[in-house]
């Protein structure tokens, strides 16, 4: 140091007209005698240096303080009270590159960063034990670079140079958890997949994380992505087929209604009760149209209107043709609906229900775990079981009549028409329960649509495709006599 002093002050352009001086205090690495110096500095009374003139009470600027920061701290504390500047506080915040590329710093307690070789003992070919330089850890270096090792001068105690494992297992990567071999160290697991649904996104995790409800694992288990999410909408294929289907009946039964009003006065029309006839027609176009509201994406909108229009629309088709068959059992003696209370029990119960109870859209994981279902979800059992019930108590009670019905003569008689229709009708929602039941996803609600549509066209081309064969194909027998002549002569 006094070295660089005189160097600075024999420089007449580092300095100008400027002379340092200096002042050394030996401490012996004893915190007391440092101590003891500083206050003999700041009272004036410290020994002189021989040789040195230093007459009077230069300024003091700066001190340098000692190496060893505890008793650096120490003195700094006591010059701080007389406003005396010491140089370690501000060389503590250093930080700088020389010409040679070494980082200069300090760390908190005002100590260099350390630098220290990495040394191996080796043998060389004597025999002699001989100390090899193999790398270097320098703290002021960046973390990725502070330890470098030339691994391949390493002298490992093995036969091969390969680098010696210190534990018994490797690391699990991530998507697995660890679990330890029983009866072994600790460093001895075993990486154990993470099951489907969790994840574990960091190396030697101990657990693995369950996904959110919503949210299921990737094929790695290392992250949680958005289930995909299934319902028979109009882009599909299945969706569009169906939708073609049910949109070609509603026409079906528009142009049946059109040409039974066309021909409202002919005697078929008038013979098979024309005013029945075009309620069933207007109910049939509904069972169609309702099941387009199965199709595309749920909402509280339309898994209200789904089962209510169902409802509605099938209670009063089964209804009509319930009249239909008693008209033919009673010889047009039966009052037409309207004059008792059935009539409204389908109504009333699906205001009930909805009322009470009614659908919502749900999103269904049971089936498949990565997939969210989103279907309407009845809400009511009671209310949907009383609605089911009642239009099957409808069909199974027009069956029975019809079937009875059957031998009578045929000059007005539908039954055996009505017959086939109903057979179609309960034999399709009877295979649609187990159907329904074991079809999973957006194909529980395909059979649901197909038992509407199979049921409707099974009506429509029973009861009806005779009476359009008669009025457009054979108009000669669309004659009274004709309907007439068909009744079997008495014995």
């Amino acid at each position: 140091m006094i070295f660089a002093i005189e160097e600075i002050n024999r420089d007449q352009i580092l300095l100008p007209n400027i002379t340092l001086g200096y002042r050394l205090y030996d401490n012996c690495v004893k915190l007391p005698v440092a101590m003891r110096v500083a206050a003999a500095l700041i009272s004036g009374k410290e020994d002189e240096i021989k040789d040195y003139d230093c007459r009077g009470p230069p300024p003091v600027i700066a001190i340098i303080g000692d190496p060893v920061s505890t008793h650096s701290i120490a003195i700094s504390r006591i010059l701080s009270l007389f406003q005396m500047p010491m140089l370690l506080y501000y060389l503590k915040k250093v930080n700088f590159t020389n010409h040679l590329g070494e980082r200069v710093a300090f760390d908190e307690n005002g100590d260099a960063l350390a630098i220290y070789d990495i040394v191996n003992w080796q043998l060389d070919n004597n025999g002699r034990v001989i100390i090899k330089n193999v790398g270097v850890f320098d703290k002021s270096a960046a973390k990725v670079t502070d330890l470098l090792l030339k691994e391949n001068d390493i002298y490992w105690n093995l036969d091969s140079k390969l680098i010696p494992v210190s534990v018994c297992s490797e690391n699990c990567p991530s998507g697995t958890r660890k679990a330890p071999r029983k009866g072994q160290p600790l460093c001895c697991f075993d990486c154990i997949p993470c099951a489907e649904g969790e994840i574990s996104s960091e190396t030697d995790s101990i657990e693995c994380l369950k996904c959110p409800i919503d949210f299921w694992s990737n094929q790695g288990r290392t992250e949680c992505i958005l289930k995909e999410i299934e319902f028979l909408s109009f882009e599909d294929a299945m969706g569009m087929t169906l939708t073609t289907i049910a949109l070609c009946g509603a026409c079906l039964s528009v142009a049946v209604l059109a040409v039974f009003i066309h021909f409202r006065s002919s005697p078929v029309v008038k013979a098979n009760n024309s005013e029945l006839s075009f309620l069933l027609l207007i109910s049939l176009t509904l069972c169609f149209l309702c099941s387009l509201c199965f199709i595309g994406q749920p909402s509280h909108l339309t898994c209200k209107a789904m089962h209510m229009v169902f409802g509605i629309s099938f209670a009063m088709c089964i209804s009509c043709i319930l009249v239909k068959t008693i008209v033919v059992i009673m010889a047009f003696k039966a009052t037409l609906p309207g004059n008792n209370m059935m009539k409204w029990f389908g109504l009333i119960t699906c205001i009930i229900w909805l009322t009470t109870s009614p659908p919502y859209p749900s999103k269904n994981t049971r089936y498949q775990n990565g997939k969210i279902i989103f279907e309407c979800d009845v809400g009511s059992l009671i209310g949907f079981s009383c609605l089911l019930g009642y239009i099957g108590l409808l069909a199974g009670v027009c069956f029975i009549l019809a079937f009875l019905a059957r031998n009578l003569p045929d000059t007005f008689n539908e039954a055996k028409f009505i017959t086939f229709s109903m057979l179609i009708f309960c034999a399709v929602w009877i295979t649609f329960i187990p159907a329904y039941v074991s079809s999973p996803g957006k194909f529980t609600v395909a059979v649901e649509v197909f038992a509407i549509l199979a049921s409707s066209f099974g009506i429509l081309f029973a009861i009806f495709s005779p009476k359009c064969y008669i009025i457009l194909l054979k108009p000669e027998k669309n004659t009274k006599k004709a309907l007439m002549g068909r009744v079997p002569p008495k014995k």
